[in-house]
């Protein structure tokens, strides 16, 4: 995948295939930029199914959401990939762990980006407020669309410096553009 001997990960899935136009793009902005929570709980239940059927993730101890910044989840009113992981929730009954991995600045938008653009603007951009709750834990770090990976590595950086962390990772989609 396209993480591989970037960051260490135990498992890594995607329930969807994103390409401009298709429908996952449609689900993708009904939850993001439609306010459609709703499907957001449902997507992340579906993911959820699917993290459950693998047989892969069943060491997971926590779920945590990639951050948006505080101004950005102000103005949309909810943090999408936190949906998600309240869905996966569900389904895994695991804990969400929110508010201790943040995103220290807001970036602009990653969209038109190249992979280069988009691991330069991510730099630096998360911390760990509270370590321990992340301590000789396995760890699903969850978000909505991964494209280059450049936001799941930049999340992943404060996140392994901490004693006996794992990571796996899922999303809502990844890019097939890429």
């Amino acid at each position: 995948h396209r993480l591989a001997g970037r960051i260490p990960l135990m498992n890594a899935t995607a329930l969807l295939i994103f390409r401009q136009g298709n429908s996952t793009q449609r689900v993708l902005h009904d939850i993001k930029y439609r306010g459609n929570r709703r499907l957001g709980l449902f997507m992340g239940h579906q993911l959820g199914l699917r993290i459950a059927q693998t047989g892969r993730f069943g060491d997971v101890d926590i779920i945590v959401p990639v951050p948006l910044h505080s101004h950005k989840e102000r103005s949309r009113g909810y943090n999408q990939s936190l949906l998600l992981c309240r869905g996966i929730a569900e389904t895994l009954h695991r804990p969400v762990v929110d508010r201790c991995l943040v995103r220290t600045r807001h970036t602009e938008s990653q969209t038109k980006k190249s992979r280069a653009e988009r691991l330069s603007n991510m730099s630096g951009v998360f911390a760990v407020t509270d370590p321990s709750p992340f301590e000789h834990k396995h760890i699903l770090l969850v978000d909505d669309v991964i494209t280059t990976g450049a936001t799941i590595e930049a999340c992943c950086q404060p996140l392994i410096a901490i004693k006996g962390v794992k990571i796996s990772i899922a999303a809502l989609a990844v890019s097939g553009d890429t």
